[in-house]
């Protein structure tokens, strides 16, 4: 059960932070979901996996893609189960989201889920050479994006009324005003609810509150540019991405991404 692991972190647009196949899976759950999308698998057995309230079973030759901290658990419920998977990284995995019109949850099966059984294992076997090819592993990373496009969400909210009316404008502003002062009252005040509805809105269709979606995306792209700009200083970009102190932006950054944005430029650059 091979697992192998980005530790160059190349500045590819898409890449696999990890990812791994024949995993017998253990029990996981994550009551604050995963920080990037995840993809998970079956290759033998049934799982049980619990995502917004909601339990769905993910047969054999099935996939599922997470979006980044949604709440979730997973765990076995045939004798065995095991599975593949592949959780995405790279300088434009901000944009993954846009790329998938923000979905928390896409479900693979029949045939695309076959063409992603494929591309994992061509993604796998492109491992285990030395040194492993960037290049082309983040064409294959891209492949694999491209199938979710087509997936299926098999209660999209995308229709309804709430998230139409509430959520969908909010973010919407924030991928637009980010790099302003934009805050949860703001956004709130624009829909005219208070910050509590709202925030509550976001925990139920995405899995976390408006405060957090914003800090994530505002971080995701603070990651664009500390590899796309690599003689602009921390302090320049915590302004570009909203954050009127930096002490603030590296605080946060650090919370996030378990490193501060100087060590982050060092490894992602060495």
């Amino acid at each position: 059960m091979p697992i192998y692991y980005q530790t160059t972190k190349a500045k590819e647009p898409f890449i696999f932070d990890s990812v791994g196949n024949r995993w017998e899976q253990e029990r996981i759950i994550r009551p604050q979901g995963y920080p990037g999308y995840h993809y998970l698998q079956t290759e033998e057995g049934c799982g049980r996996i619990e995502i917004q309230g909601k339990t769905r079973l993910l047969n054999e030759g099935e996939g599922i893609l997470i979006a980044p901290f949604i709440s979730h658990s997973y765990g076995k419920i045939s004798e065995k189960w095991t599975t593949s998977f592949l959780t995405f990284a790279g300088s434009m995995e901000s944009h993954i989201g846009d790329m998938l019109g923000n979905r928390p949850v896409i479900l693979l099966k029949g045939a695309q889920a076959g063409r992603a059984a494929a591309i994992l294992e061509g993604i796998i076997a492109a491992c285990q050479e030395a040194p492993a090819a960037t290049k082309a592993l983040s064409v294959e990373c891209y492949r694999l994006l491209m199938e979710f496009v087509e997936g299926v969400y098999d209660d999209d909210f995308a229709h309804d009324p709430l998230y139409v009316r509430y959520v969908a404008p909010a973010i919407r502003e924030i991928k637009s005003s980010y790099g302003t002062r934009l805050t949860v009252q703001e956004l709130s005040g624009q829909a005219y609810v208070t910050p509590q509805y709202l925030s509550r809105l976001f925990s139920r269709f995405l899995g976390c509150s408006t405060y957090e979606y914003l800090t994530n995306y505002r971080i995701s792209r603070a990651k664009e540019l500390l590899l796309a700009k690599e003689r602009m200083e921390v302090q320049q970009i915590a302004g570009m991405v909203g954050f009127e102190e930096p002490s603030h932006f590296i605080g946060m950054f650090k919370k996030r991404t378990g490193m501060t944005p100087h060590q982050f430029r060092k490894i992602n650059q060495g």
